[in-house]
């Protein structure tokens, strides 16, 4: 018997997809990873092309994704009539459709308008405000979460512990690393040579760059094999100075990658944070990495030295102690091994159980 199974795919269609469009990636993924005959998933669409393929089949809702979102709370437009599940892949719907008796779930990744309201917009936070106040009054909507740790905050706004489900996430295939001569070359061309140290993620005030430039030159001071700070990634809203360290912007994944393979420590301390993508990706290459205790993807990775990101000295003394831990074969593999189980088929697992 086949079971229909229909999540948003909306996010794909936004001008910044963010880190949603990887969860709703990894979980199409996933959930074609399964290699079930008896799913039948589908992916609810909004007008357009999205910016990247996807292992299953769209159904388009003919409007754009401005105004889906503005239907959604109201009229599940685009959502199959023969779905048994109905999955929201963010609060922006939908919330109904498909089988009179169809399981409907939405995912919650954080709380940050909150949590970071000052680096929210009026317009945002009155969105996700709104949202939060329809979940919370649906009974019979089940909350996905991928941060344990939102299962009690969630309480505490009206949404029950039994309601909400705590999932992993996954962290992609890697594919093809660049050597480390192609790494070097790339360094070399914006003047670094020799080790580094490496921040991965949008540059935002949210990331706290700021407290890590004056960490890493205190850190660097007591031990030089921390090298320069490397950032790569894309400039976020709301950007912030980047001092002396030296900014690569976007890159190539196999260069991303390599300078996971060859950083002397991966360094990433936002003030908070919904999941927290590139510690784990740093781990998966073998990585040493300081995180902050507000980064859920890591919380409870005993192989990670985890700091308070409001309190420069201690990410600097986290630098400095990551630089002591092993680098070699072995500890490099019980580091690899520390996130193995974060896959996108046990998401998809994950996923099956909150819907049963």
């Amino acid at each position: 018997m086949t079971r229909t199974i229909a999540i948003s795919v909306e996010q794909l269609y936004r001008p910044q997809p963010g880190g949603i469009a990887t969860y709703v990636r990894g979980l199409a993924t996933g959930l074609a990873a399964l290699d079930d005959e008896s799913l039948d998933v589908i992916g609810v669409a909004a007008r357009g092309v999205p910016r990247d393929g996807l292992p299953l089949r769209a159904v388009h809702a003919h409007v754009g994704v401005n105004l889906l979102t503005r239907l959604w709370p109201t009229w599940p437009l685009g959502v199959p009539g023969n779905a048994d599940v109905v999955h929201a892949t963010s609060m922006a719907g939908p919330f109904a459709g498909g089988k009179s008796t169809a399981v409907h779930s939405v995912s919650m990744h954080d709380l940050l308008w909150r949590d970071e309201a000052a680096t929210s917009t009026k317009a945002g936070i009155q969105f996700h405000e709104r949202r939060l106040k329809l979940i919370a009054s649906h009974d019979d909507l089940r909350v996905i979460v991928t941060a344990p740790s939102l299962v009690g905050r969630l309480a505490d706004v009206g949404i029950e512990s039994g309601r909400v489900h705590a999932v992993r996430l996954g962290v992609n295939d890697p594919g093809e690393v660049a050597s480390r001569a192609s790494v070097g070359e790339v360094l070399a061309g914006h003047g670094v040579r020799g080790p580094f140290t490496l921040y991965v993620g949008t540059r935002e005030p949210r990331k706290n760059l700021e407290r890590l430039l004056e960490a890493h030159r205190q850190a660097r001071s007591i031990n030089g094999e921390l090298g320069n700070l490397v950032l790569v990634g894309p400039s976020g809203w709301g950007g912030v100075a980047t001092g002396d360290a030296t900014v690569l912007g976007t890159v190539p994944r196999a260069v991303l990658n390599g300078l996971y393979r060859d950083a002397a420590v991966v360094a990433y301390v936002p003030r908070a944070e919904g999941w927290g993508l590139p510690p784990v990706e740093a781990l998966h290459a073998g990585s040493r990495v300081v995180a902050s205790i507000t980064t859920p993807s890591v919380e409870d990775n005993t192989e990670v030295v985890r700091v308070d990101p409001l309190d420069v000295n201690a990410i600097t003394q986290g630098l400095v102690t990551a630089l002591t831990l092993g680098d070699d074969d072995a500890s490099r593999s019980r580091r690899q091994a520390s996130v193995a189980d974060l896959t996108w088929r046990n998401v998809a697992l994950d996923h099956l159980a909150a819907w049963q």
